[in-house]
């Protein structure tokens, strides 16, 4: 089995979705807007497929896509560490570009095999539970623009079946300067709203001073807050580990830093987190990411991963060790989550009313793609 064609390419569709100058997503008006679509054909007609994840598309095609035609598609491993050292010198070669990549070897395996990817990797569970992840705050009427708005919006949350729920706070550009007071006083709002039988986390500006970490991290243990993500720069280790050793609240990370799974090691040698945190996305694919489960089971610790993304679904359905939730989102209540994007016939994720959310079960990554939709828009 060989890989003969590589092709990536843009899906056209109409978005309501906009990013502000850092990069967060809110509710907006519709306009243009442009999906990356990677397909790798083998000689046995198998493909496989990933799509979004702001993989970069001219790289994919014009770089990878020639170094990959010949190889065999099942020496994933061989492909990864060769393509990881291409980045080096690629800086268009991220890792979400390698995570698209990755994604699109293991759906081929996976239906080579007629066995979806998470069996593939070992096989532990055929659904894990959700959490509902709220989208950053804004300023939006009928949004997320007060502490009531998300007490309200969590309710909603609760009456669909989640058991647990992640608030994302208000950020700049949208307010001129982030305010952890203004953030606690949404997850007092959310704790009072829901009961204490509801979980909930905070994932707030990522750019805090320690001071400023620690009154949220004191407060939050005081609302039995489950964790606190990345709330200051994940470049300063020891920041994490002052912290870490002043409050009983678990905090959660690294999440984006770079460095993959040698700066999970390192974070885990220097006790700057009591729970590990991981992504497809953030740290080059599903092959990157089992490499970091197995280490933070070598050390004793559970790993929470970040983004509602396919590979991170099948990489729950693999995992001996918690992860506990799968993260559901982003969610507003502006929009709505639970109809399939028209590159989709269904979604990969639907949730129970016991918010559980069931592993794919089709062979390969089992992304139920609407090929129809995605050939008459490509560009």
């Amino acid at each position: 089995m060989k890989i003969t064609t590589v092709e990536a390419r843009n899906i056209h569709y109409i978005s309501t979705m906009v990013r502000d100058g850092e990069g967060h997503s809110h509710p907006g008006k519709a306009h243009d807007a442009y999906l990356p679509f990677l397909s790798i054909t083998c000689d046995d007609g198998t493909v496989g497929y990933a799509i979004g994840g702001r993989m970069d598309v001219h790289t994919l095609q014009h770089i990878v896509g020639p170094a990959l035609i010949g190889e065999d598609p099942f020496m994933r491993e061989q492909i990864w560490q060769r393509m990881r050292t291409w980045q080096r010198l690629h800086p268009s070669f991220t890792d979400r570009t390698l995570n698209a990549l990755d994604l699109a070897l293991w759906d081929i395996c996976g239906k080579a095999c007629g066995q979806p990817v998470y069996k593939l990797l070992g096989g532990y569970r055929d659904k894990v539970p959700s959490y509902a992840s709220i989208m950053v705050g804004d300023t939006i009427p009928g949004g997320l623009d007060s502490p009531q708005a998300y007490a309200d919006f969590a309710v909603k949350l609760v009456e669909q079946g989640y058991t647990a729920i992640k608030l994302h706070t208000w950020m700049p550009p949208l307010i001129p300067k982030p305010d952890p007071k203004l953030d606690i006083k949404a997850c007092r709002a959310v704790r009072e709203a829901v009961g204490p039988e509801i979980e909930l986390m905070l994932d707030p500006y990522h750019d805090y001073s320690r001071q400023e970490a620690y009154y949220l991290a004191k407060e939050l243990e005081a609302l039995d807050f489950l964790w606190l993500e990345e709330p200051m720069d994940e470049n300063s280790i020891a920041s994490y580990q002052w912290l870490q050793s002043k409050t009983k609240l678990a905090l959660c990370g690294p999440e984006t830093a770079a460095g993959k799974t040698q700066n999970r090691a390192m974070w885990i040698t220097s006790n700057a987190a009591d729970l590990g945190r991981a992504g497809t996305e953030d740290m080059g694919g599903i092959t990157a990411v089992m490499k970091s489960v197995h280490l933070y089971e070598a050390f004793g610790m559970s790993v929470e991963l970040h983004g509602g993304t396919i590979g991170n679904l099948h990489v729950l359905g693999a995992m001996g060790i918690p992860g506990k939730y799968y993260e559901r989102g982003m969610l507003h209540p502006l929009l709505d989550y639970e109809t399939p994007k028209p590159w989709f016939t269904r979604l990969y994720d639907p949730m129970d009313r016991e918010g559980m959310v069931a592993i794919p079960q089709e062979p390969g990554l089992g992304w139920n793609l609407n090929m129809e939709y995605i050939q008459d828009n490509l560009l």
